[in-house]
This record gives structure tokens, sequence and C-alpha cells, in this order.
């Protein structure tokens, strides 16, 4: 994977949100194509346009269980005068050797076979006796169950147009027509395309690879007892998920200690499966902040152009973070704060983009919004500073949710969007106009 080297500053400098978002991407590249199966490709990006072989349907077929006729012989039919024809046999989805339907003749066909050379159009099959005369039928039996329906004589009570009930070959897609462009993000539909017009296999930028770590020795794991002065690793809970949400595939590590060398270690452990690593927890100033201590590192001699820089961002929350590369083949490492609101808003607006810039897609953002601040009271945001308040949004109004401490987990699940409040804005009163991050 190819990484340019992230740009450094003074210790003493003030990141912009912006300035930091631009490093990562333009550090980050997108990961190179390679050739999947169909079934592992899904959620990955072509990288090529993609040209329809054969037409779909591949040739004239049916669209309902029924009788394929000529239209001259059931012209003027009808439940007083109906049209009677002789059965020559029945089509049957994926019968190589078609009938031939001549004059005042039918043939039982069912759904998705070959309209019979000298057929015109389909009558349903509830438009005919089905061949048993005992009036309009409800449905066509098994021929096992009702041979005699397969030959002697069928009677149609209404008339049908030229290529009634028929899908025309080409109807869908013509050979030479683009089924998909490059750029396409595979989902479900895009690959039944791909498989319905023969393609086994694609060429596609896949999945980033991303581990998430979080750190602190007072982190205990989901379904563990809680010791004093412990609490329950709920951010690599959080980021894993979003990661996936984002497209990745997302690999988690249980919380490590606040060990330098044990998180070296732990690093050092999953780079081979990583295109991306994301720490969250130990970037602050603190005495335990060991990512911090464990990475913040100009480089190796052995691996020029590494390492991970700690700065300080004009926003709230989310005010320390990390970024760099480390390991032999330069893995960008994104290292996030440990509040879990801060951690998770540091995830959206930087590791997100982050991953969608290595599956090579064209917006990495989430989408954004005008809306009417709907509040008791005016919002409130430190001088210099860019934050971002939890929101609920729907039908041109966001409404804030939970106040602006970086600990409140319970607001941060009944939100679906972000306020973000400009560096130079310190108050922003009830009805004002606001830029949205929506989430959802």
């Amino acid at each position: 994977m190819s990484t340019a080297a992230p740009r450094t500053a003074g210790p003493d400098h003030l990141w912009t949100v912006d300035e930091h978002l631009d490093d990562i991407l333009s550090t980050v590249r997108p990961l190179e194509p390679i050739e999947l199966n169909l079934l592992d490709a899904q959620g990955c990006v072509l990288v090529e346009d993609i040209t329809v072989p054969v037409s779909l349907p591949p040739f004239d077929n049916s669209s309902m269980d029924g009788y394929a006729v000529r239209v001259a012989d059931v012209a003027g039919a009808s439940e007083a005068y109906p049209a009677a024809l002789e059965v020559v046999g029945d089509v049957a989805a994926g019968q190589a050797e078609p009938l031939h339907v001549g004059p005042g003749q039918a043939a039982r066909i069912m759904t998705g076979a070959p309209l019979p050379p000298g057929a015109e159009t389909v009558v349903p099959v509830e438009w005919t006796d089905g061949g048993l005369g005992e009036g309009p039928a409800t449905g066509m039996r098994a021929r096992s169950l009702a041979p005699e329906a397969a030959a002697g004589q069928v009677l149609v009570y209404r008339p049908a147009e030229a290529g009634a009930h028929v899908r025309a070959q080409g109807s869908d897609v013509k050979a030479g027509d683009r089924a998909l462009e490059a750029g396409t993000v595979l989902g479900p539909p895009q690959i039944s395309l791909l498989a319905a017009i023969g393609r086994g296999t694609v060429r596609v930028r896949p999945r980033p690879r991303v581990v998430v770590m979080s750190t602190g020795s007072e982190l205990v794991q989901p379904d563990e007892e809680l010791r004093p002065g412990q609490i329950y690793d709920s951010n690599s809970y959080a980021l894993t998920a979003a990661a996936r949400d984002a497209g990745a595939i997302a690999y988690r590590v249980g919380a490590v200690a606040d060990d330098a060398d044990t998180l070296r270690d732990a690093i050092e452990d999953q780079l081979v499966r990583a295109d991306l690593m994301v720490t969250t927890g130990g970037v602050s100033v603190g005495a335990y902040d060991v990512v911090k201590e464990a990475l913040s590192y100009a480089g190796d001699e052995d691996e020029p152009g590494s390492g991970v820089e700690f700065r300080r961002l004009a926003m709230q929350p989310g005010k320390p973070q990390g970024f760099g590369s480390i390991g032999p083949d330069h893995t960008p490492l994104l290292a996030l704060p440990g509040n879990p609101v801060s951690s998770y808003v540091s995830f959206e607006l930087f590791v997100r983009p982050a991953i969608r810039t290595l599956m090579g897609l064209p917006d990495v953002h989430r989408p954004r919004t005008r809306a009417t601040l709907t509040a008791d009271e005016p919002l409130t945001s430190p001088k210099g500073r860019r934050q971002f308040l939890r929101g609920r949004y729907a039908d041109g109004k966001v409404t804030p949710v939970g106040g602006a401490g970086s600990h409140l987990v319970a607001a941060l699940a009944r939100a679906d969007a972000l306020i973000v409040v400009p560096e130079d804005t310190e108050s922003v009163a009830p009805g004002a106009d606001v830029e949205v991050v929506l989430l959802g």
C-alpha cells in the first residue's frame, strides 16, 4: 500500500479540523485493485466499466404460465365464442429443442421459457380452460397430474396483442451496453446483474482491513465483573462497528494495558492484517497516556518516513489527536481520544473519510445540510474551537441531544446528526440556521 508522508508542525501549533483532515486524506492512498469472485467483491468498489457481453434476456421468453399462440388465432376470442386451438406440447424453462407453433396451434409455456418459433404472444392460463374443458382455469396443473392437458385442445377466452406477456430479448440490457461504471459500490443488485451477464469475477479495490485497539488498564470487557475504578470497554466496540458501517473489514482488539512496550508489541502483532490502525485513548498529556508515550517518535532508522505525530486540534470534543504511519509498509495510524463521544466524533470526521479513501470512493464524507436549530436556550461554544454537538434531525430542523460532555454515551446513542458550531461563534440562538452532519 502506498502512502505519502504526513506533514509535521511545531509542538505549539494548533491544527484546525480542516488541516488535520487534509493531511490525512493527502497521505492515505486507495488500495491496489485485485480480482475477486463475485461474493467476495460485495461492498467493494469497481475499478473498471463492465460491458454487457450478452443481452438480457438472451431470448424472447414468457413472463406468465400460459399458452404460446399466434395473434390471429385468438383474435375476437371470448367466453361465449372461445378460440379452440390444438395443443402441440409443453415449452419449459431451459428446454433446448423448441416446438413450432403453426396456425390453429398452441403450446403450453412456463414462466421464463423461450417463446417457440411461430408464436407471437402468450395468453395466461387464467384466460383459458387449461385444456381440461372445465371452464376458466385458475392455474396450470402439473403435467404428471394432467398429461392430457399437454396435448389435445385448449379453449382461449380472451384475445392477446403481439408481444403480450413476453419479455423481449434485450429488453433489460443489450449486448454492448455498459452495465456498471467504474466507482460503483457492489451491493446485492449489482452482484445479481454481474452474475446475470456471466461475470464470475470482477476487478475491484478490496475493502480495507481496519484494526481497532483501545487502551487503558481500567477497561474491562463486557460480561466481565466490574471492580472499583474499572469501566467497560465501549470504544473498541463502537469504532469497530463504525468501521464496518463505513465499508471496512474491521477487527477489534481487546483493551491493552497502560504499558508502552505492551502496546508497541500489540500493534506490531496486528500490522500483518491492517491497512489502517485505529487506537483510542492515551493521547492527551497525562502521565499514563500510553499511546503518546509508545508512538510519539519521529521515525525509525529502518523505516524512514514512519512515525506518529500527536496534535492539538481547535475542536470540541476531540482536541488531542494523533496521526502518522508505522511498520515496514507505512500503515496509516489514527490515534483518537479515549472519551466515548470524543472518540466517535473523531472517527466520523477523520477515520471514516480515510476508510472511504482506501476504498477508492470519490465522495468520502458524510452528507451535510442546513437546518433550523430548535432548542429551549442558546447553545454556547468555546471561542476558537469548532464544536460538534449531538442532535436529532428531521424535516429541516435539528434538536440538541444531551449536553456537551464527552462522556455522554446515552445521548450519543439517541443522536443521528452532529450540529456544527464554527470557531468564531460563541452562541447560537434557537431558530438559527446551522450546519448539520447527517450520521444515519
